[in-house]
C-alpha cells in the first residue's frame, strides 16, 4: 500500500477511535468540514445504491443526507471526506477487511486457554 493510502487508514483509526471515545479530546482537534455527498457520488459517477453498497451506507442513510434531511457527522463525515479524496484507497482497504477472517472467540464457557 502506498504512504497516502497508510495516511489514510490511520486517519480512519483515529476518527473512529475518537468517535468512541477511546481517544483523548485534547489530543484531537475536530474541523467540521461539510460534505456534499451527492457531490461526491456524482464525481465518481456512481448510483445511489452502487455508492451505498460499495461503501458500506445504507441506502435510506445515503438519500436523507442528499435530500438535506440529515447531516453526515463525526465519522461519517471523515469517512466521506476519504472517499471523495481517494476512493480507491478505501476500496483497497475494504477488499482487504474483507479478506481477512474476523478474530476467534472461544465458546462461551470455554476457558481460553483450554481453546
Amino acid at each position: 500500500m502506498t504512504a497516502m493510502g497508510e495516511k489514510l487508514l490511520q486517519s480512519m483509526r483515529e476518527a473512529v477511535a475518537y468517535a468512541k471515545g477511546e481517544a483523548q479530546p485534547e489530543d484531537y482537534r475536530v474541523h467540521a468540514v461539510s460534505v456534499d455527498v451527492r457531490e461526491i457520488r456524482k464525481k465518481l459517477k456512481m448510483t445511489q445504491k452502487h455508492f451505498a453498497q460499495e461503501f458500506g451506507f445504507s441506502l435510506d442513510t445515503l438519500r436523507h443526507w442528499e435530500q438535506k434531511r440529515r447531516t453526515p457527522e463525526g465519522p461519517a463525515r471523515a469517512y466521506l471526506l476519504v472517499i471523495s479524496q481517494n476512493p480507491d484507497a478505501v476500496r483497497t482497504a475494504l477488499r482487504s477487511a474483507a479478506q481477512t477472517p474476523p478474530p476467534t472467540t472461544p465458546p462461551k464457557g470455554a476457558s481460553a486457554a483450554s481453546v
